[in-house]
């Protein structure tokens, strides 16, 4: 009995300690990003392109997904701004043709679009940007707390980067929603200190001079 006790008690101090660390850990990295995140598009630099980071076009309530709404919402301005010439919109499956579409509807013509169809993970959308379309400079468009731990990671892959935070959702859809940031947290320090590789490689993908595929 004492055996099985001491476990519950030493499984219950793992999982606090672990609760703990993902919750510094995202302290941390907003803290670390704090200056680089902009909600005002004339106080950023102008650079040549920017990368949207992708979500699922439809929420779990089975209507429009406000993130990606407002993600839209936010590149699009940027880009009606002046501040990039160009778009890289980056998800898994359907997420890229959905942004693409929804930032045509928006005014940006479809040649200053470039879809990546392999960011599923923030990770593998920053090492991309850098190598499979060659950019050293960035602004990453997301939500705030999106924005930080992409931007600590871009950071890392020595790109130099800023974030232009689309509108938050006032309204989460659920609480696993809220709370994933976390862990993605401590994911993002994993990711940095393992030198993790993206999962897949692809042909480089010149901007401006390759067409949009």
């Amino acid at each position: 009995m004492r055996l099985i006790l001491f476990a519950l008690f030493a499984l219950g101090a793992l999982a606090l300690a672990a609760v703990l660390l993902a919750w510094i850990a995202e302290r941390r990295l907003d803290s670390l990003a704090e200056a680089g995140m902009l909600s005002d598009p004339s106080r950023l630099p102008d650079v040549d392109v920017a990368l949207v980071l992708g979500t699922a076009p439809i929420g779990p309530e089975g209507g429009p997904n406000v993130y990606f709404v407002r993600r839209l919402d936010a590149a699009a301005a940027l880009w009606k701004a002046g501040k990039v010439k160009y778009l890289i919109v980056s998800g898994s499956d359907i997420e890229p043709d959905a942004m693409r579409d929804g930032l045509i509807a928006r005014g940006v013509p479809a040649a200053a679009i470039y879809r990546d169809p392999a960011g599923d993970r923030t990770w593998d959308s920053v090492l991309r940007a850098r190598d499979v379309f060659g950019q050293k400079r960035l602004i990453i468009v997301s939500q705030r707390f999106h924005l930080s731990r992409a931007l600590f990671l871009a950071r890392h892959a020595g790109i130099e980067a800023w974030g232009f935070e689309a509108r938050d959702v006032e309204s989460p859809y659920s609480v696993f929603t809220e709370l994933r940031r976390f862990p993605s947290a401590l994911r993002a320090f994993f990711d940095v200190w393992t030198d993790a590789p993206p999962p897949q490689s692809a042909p480089t993908v010149r901007i401006g001079t390759d067409p949009p595929s």
